[in-house]
């Protein structure tokens, strides 16, 4: 990792940043922003100590500390009235748009497959083919408000479909990452995230795109039963 271009770990870092921002301007929320920061400030000391490093914990310790906190705050964002009302407010298509950020994390990958630090399955040229849904959302997001009326269904789907395939990446990054728990990539694994600042990769950047599909599913379908019962 010392080797690493240093424009690598830049743009990573700006793309972090875009997500945190693009997010906040997609919500509105300071309890998002100030969580964002203050969560993305800590997982940088964890990345920038050894404790992610350690691989042979069950569970692995960036699971456990940096992808189950996140988890357990989207939960009870479904569960409590509070997280409700702040799911009906959300702009559709300005959360649409956001899922753009995709593309260049997708770029960033690829860098770091050709510098040796995460596997091939982790970038298009493998079975990531999560590009598809950085590159659709903006046309998405015309089409479905092009018209006063918004195409609920092309919203639905389309969001359905990009999280499967975000959960297609996050499976297959478990998978070629070096625990005991790996199955693929054992000449070239996941190492990069074990690292600042790509941690912040599976701990903030991939909980706030997986958030934002569930708040848009959550809304459409949510909405779709309100109608149906008046």
């Amino acid at each position: 990792m010392e080797s690493l271009p240093l424009y690598i770990s830049l743009l990573f870092g700006l793309i972090v940043i875009g997500t945190i921002a693009w997010f906040y301007y997609v919500t509105q929320s300071k309890n998002f922003l100030l969580i964002g920061i203050g969560w993305t400030f800590l997982q940088g000391i964890l990345g920038q100590s050894e404790i992610y490093r350690y691989t042979e914990a069950i569970p692995p310790r960036i699971m456990l500390f940096g992808v189950f906190p996140p988890l357990v705050l989207v939960g009870f964002t479904f569960l409590t009235k509070r997280g409700k009302a702040f799911i009906e407010q959300i702009d559709l298509e300005k959360l649409t748009y956001f899922h753009s950020i995709r593309v260049p994390v997708e770029v960033v990958l690829a860098l770091l497959y050709y510098q040796g630090v995460v596997s091939v399955y982790m970038t298009f040229e493998g079975t990531n083919f999560d590009l598809f849904s950085g590159i659709t959302a903006p046309l998405v997001a015309y089409l479905s408000f092009r018209t006063a009326q918004k195409n609920k269904m092309l919203l639905l789907g389309w969001n359905i479909l990009c999280l499967l395939l975000l959960l297609n990446v996050v499976i297959t990054a478990v998978l070629a990452f070096p625990t005991p728990f790996q199955q693929l990539a054992f000449n070239q694994p996941n190492i990069a995230v074990l690292y600042f600042p790509f941690n912040l990769l599976p701990t903030v950047v991939v909980p706030t795109v997986f958030f934002g599909h569930l708040l848009a599913i959550r809304q459409l379908t949510i909405n779709k039963v309100k109608k149906e019962r008046i």
